[in-house]
């Protein structure tokens, strides 16, 4: 059994793929027997939480009302505490504030560190800082991964194509290739009725797309938005449900406004994943994604692992998680391609039958379980010390 410190700069209440991925990791980790504490900032009263997490004091951060900036020196008085508890390994899960603690934490413990790069900071940084140049913004991003990196015993990748971008930026610590794994208690197929609909104003008889993720101008929905009105050219009843937040919604609502699509674009916000999420997939015809930054995009094995059909792109990290035809159609980043590809899967109820059935077949063999043992393999790769030493 080992003792395993995380820490990140978000975790939940706020929403994003960061926080899922923690969690389904946590809970992994500990059905496999290991103990599991996380850092992570306070956003409210934590009453009566799990007494793992540690939450720590923190401040807002100016023009990003949905985060918080833990405070480094609380973290760092900890070490008393953390001390006591023996810790063998360090996961960091986030560059900012955990990152640099993470790194002191493991000289003050004398345990090595570890950490997920679980964003493409190169093509993110344009879309939050538009004033500076972007290929200045891709070479400060490309040198901050690597100088990060390097402080590391070794570094998870979530997907092939982000351990081959860090292998180009000239990071020598190991990488391991490391997806997060689904929860499939949480995400089991049922037969979907119109009860989600109803509740949220949708049209009970119309065909829906969803996208699940944070509004994010890295995400891509303006293209989902742009595509809409060739498959309504063929579908009429065709509308676009958008379930999250974040720093684009403004944005991409005006954009469906201009394009006079108000009525067909829905924005329904955050939704919990104790089963309102998972009725949000259900309902839908098809799930549209088209990030071109996603470092997995587990999103897409939610929506198969519930019988939704899938239609997205297959760029960086999604490259991994999709195959043609097994629960989804990939589709090029064009507007007439895409759609034509939406308007097939609409106009075909066969089609759409055994793609869900394939993609719930697909999505078994991403258990969350199996992603956790790989990750403790790499764990007791870095300290063997703490395996040898316990009991058989």
């Amino acid at each position: 059994m080992m003792k395993i410190l995380m820490l990140s700069d978000v975790y939940f209440p706020r929403v994003n793929g960061v926080s899922t991925s923690i969690e389904s990791f946590r809970g992994a980790l500990e059905r496999l027997g290991h103990e599991v504490h996380l850092i992570c900032p306070r956003y409210m009263d934590h009453a009566n939480e799990d007494p793992r997490l540690w939450r720590i004091d923190s401040r807002g951060v100016l023009g990003d009302p949905e985060d918080r900036m833990m405070r480094y020196q609380v973290i760092m008085a900890l070490v008393p505490s953390l001390h006591a508890i023996e810790f063998d390994l360090i996961h960091i899960h986030t560059p900012f504030v955990a990152h640099y603690a993470g790194v002191a934490l493991s000289k003050r413990l004398g345990v090595p560190v570890v950490g997920t790069y679980h964003t493409l900071f190169e093509e993110y940084l344009h879309h939050y800082v538009p004033w500076l140049p972007r290929r200045s913004l891709r070479f400060a991003a490309r040198r901050f991964s690597v100088h990060q990196c390097h402080q590391l015993s070794a570094v998870v990748a979530p997907s092939s194509a982000m351990t081959s971008a860090l292998t180009a930026y000239g990071v020598r610590s190991p990488i391991a290739t490391i997806a997060t794994g689904l929860s499939l208690t949480h995400f089991v197929a049922q037969t979907a009725g119109g009860e989600f609909r109803e509740r949220h104003g949708l049209p009970i008889q119309g065909r829906l797309l969803m996208f699940v993720g944070r509004a994010a101008y890295e995400k891509n929905i303006g293209f989902l938005i742009g595509m809409l009105p060739k498959v309504r050219h063929q579908h009429p009843e065709t509308h676009l449900v958008i379930v999250g937040e974040g720093p684009a919604l403004a944005s991409l609502k005006q954009q469906a406004q201009q394009a006079g699509l108000s009525d067909a674009v829905h924005f329904l916000g955050y939704l919990p994943r104790d089963g309102a999420l998972q009725d949000a997939y259900r309902a839908a015809d098809a799930f549209v994604f088209a990030s071109r930054t996603e470092t997995q995009g587990l999103v897409l094995l939610e929506a198969m692992a519930l019988g939704t059909p899938v239609v997205s792109t297959a760029i960086m990290g999604t490259q991994d998680v999709l195959q043609q035809d097994e629960g989804c159609l990939i589709a090029e980043e064009h507007p007439a391609c895409f759609a034509e590809h939406v308007s097939r899967l609409l106009s075909d109820d066969a089609l759409r039958t055994i793609l869900a059935h394939r993609g719930q077949a697909y999505a078994q063999r991403w258990n969350e379980d199996t992603k956790a043992e790989a990750l403790a393999a790499l764990y007791e790769s870095q300290c063997p010390k703490a395996f040898a030493s316990s009991p058989a």
